[in-house]
């Protein structure tokens, strides 16, 4: 990879239009669930709409705060969707991570229409349901929630990033080994996306630790905790 040709997300034109057909086609069933469901849960109910707005800012907000790959020469970046899965569940949470990933891409130069898929993909449905899954798999084991919050946020980065590793592995292999190629990309996400997971863990734990102190009752209702 030349330096430049991931910045953020997945850039603009990085991506053959085989596969950004196939991302496209793999994440548009669950945006337009995530459609079906807005509807749903909304009807009647404004503090779900609230609760929608304040978390999909995060995820925009938190998703926009680049860290230099040298490596790679590119940008690593934390998700927030470990936190927007576990506070509006996977498929809600996908929908705001598209939205936000959109206005990225339109707006900032971070990530592209043609990837948009892709990005979806990898850090919307992967890693929504890498944290929802790991959160609600802990606090059935009766694992605390900040402790299940952390595990399911630092999980929701890396499996974001493995994905990503994945997708461009996949695209870019030409006539090399996939294996190489998916390893090298890897590799050269560690130094910044070991670290900013555990952060991102830290980040999620601490949220849910202070809903659980400040408003627990709005964890209560969206059914996170009894």
């Amino acid at each position: 990879m030349k330096k430049g040709e991931i910045d953020m997300h997945i850039t603009e034109g990085i991506l053959p239009l085989k596969w950004a057909v196939v991302w496209y086609g793999v994440s548009a069933p669950f945006v337009a669930m995530g459609l079906v469901v807005l509807k749903a849960k909304t009807k009647g109910d404004i503090t779900f709409k609230i609760m929608l707005g304040m978390i999909g800012a995060a995820v925009f907000v938190i998703s926009c705060m680049p860290v230099p790959v040298p490596t790679a020469g590119t940008c690593s970046h934390p998700c927030g969707t470990g936190i927007s899965g576990i506070l509006l569940g996977p498929i809600m949470s996908i929908f705001v991570t598209s939205i936000a990933l959109l206005i990225q891409a339109l707006f900032m130069a971070h990530g592209g229409i043609t990837t948009w898929g892709a990005d979806i993909v990898s850090m919307g449905i992967v890693g929504s349901y890498a944290g929802f899954l790991t959160f609600r798999g802990l606090t059935f084991l009766r694992v605390h929630p900040v402790i299940s919050a952390f595990v399911a946020g630092v999980l929701a980065d890396w499996a974001t990033y493995l994905t990503t590793s994945f997708e461009l592995a996949s695209a870019l292999k030409g006539d090399g080994s996939f294996w190489t190629l998916f390893w090298t990309i890897l590799v050269a996400f560690i130094p910044t996306q070991l670290p900013l997971g555990i952060l991102e863990g830290a980040m999620t734990g601490g949220m849910v630790g202070f809903m659980l102190k400040r408003r627990p009752d709005i964890l209560a209702r969206f059914g996170i905790i009894k």
